[in-house]
């Protein structure tokens, strides 16, 4: 066919020549396609060849200082390095609050504590301070200050007596020597709550710190023997 022919045929009808085009875009727009996955791939292969030195080095082979390998094995050094700096810090830092505790609860260390036996019955009040080893220090009733018979066994009596022997312990120097102090609690009667009082009151701020414990002792009866006859009056 001639030159001109096929001119004008493609003017009056364009759609002929598009196939052509698209093929020569086709062809041109797979070009550079192909030439980034040969990027990839390289980089690809070059990634495994780390990974396959780094899995097949020994410590006793010495590796060239330009190789990727060694800067892997410099900045893992240095890490550890960090670490270990980091972890003994820390322990420093733990050491240091522990001894600061330690210097603010005097009592915390585990030196056996002596113990004030206080048996408050519904008749009389009873304190003993006793070392360690249970022998006992100072024992005194409401009985020692003077009150007699029905008179031992009342709130006033429980309160005098506990001061008194606070202001003992005091006198007789046994408060340097206590270190830890249990407290330990038998009955109910009316001395129990004398106690507390003036434990948490002005006579007793010497003895209030160096409580470490307070247990109650109090018997308690499960089945057992027939208990007495209640008393009843009138």
């Amino acid at each position: 066919m001639n030159s001109p022919f096929v001119n004008a045929l493609t003017r009056a009808l364009p759609s002929i020549g598009r196939q052509c085009q698209l093929r020569g875009s086709l062809l041109r727009s797979t070009r550079p396609f192909s030439t980034t996955r040969r990027g990839l791939s390289d980089a690809k292969d070059k990634t495994r060849e780390i990974e396959r030195q780094i899995l097949n080095t020994q410590p006793e082979q010495p590796a060239n200082d330009n190789s990727p390998l060694s800067a892997i094995t410099r900045m893992m050094g240095q890490e550890k390095s960090r670490t270990n700096q980091g972890v003994s810090r820390d322990y420093s830092r733990m050491a240091a609050s522990l001894e600061a505790e330690m210097i603010r609860q005097p009592y915390s260390d585990r030196s056996p504590p002596h113990h004030l036996h206080v048996f408050s019955h519904k008749h009389n009040t009873l304190l003993t301070l006793t070392r360690p080893n249970g022998n006992p220090m100072l024992s005194m009733g409401c009985g020692h200050l003077g009150f007699r018979k029905a008179g031992r066994g009342g709130y006033d009596p429980a309160y005098q007596l506990t001061a008194h022997v606070f202001g003992q312990m005091q006198e007789r120097g046994y408060l340097p020597e206590i270190k830890r102090l249990e407290v330990v609690l038998r009955g109910f009667g009316a001395g129990r709550e004398a106690f507390t009082k003036v434990l948490l009151g002005n006579e007793g701020r010497n003895v209030r710190g160096l409580v470490s414990r307070v247990t109650d002792s109090t018997r308690i009866k499960f089945g057992g023997t027939r208990s007495r006859k209640v008393r009843r009056l009138g």
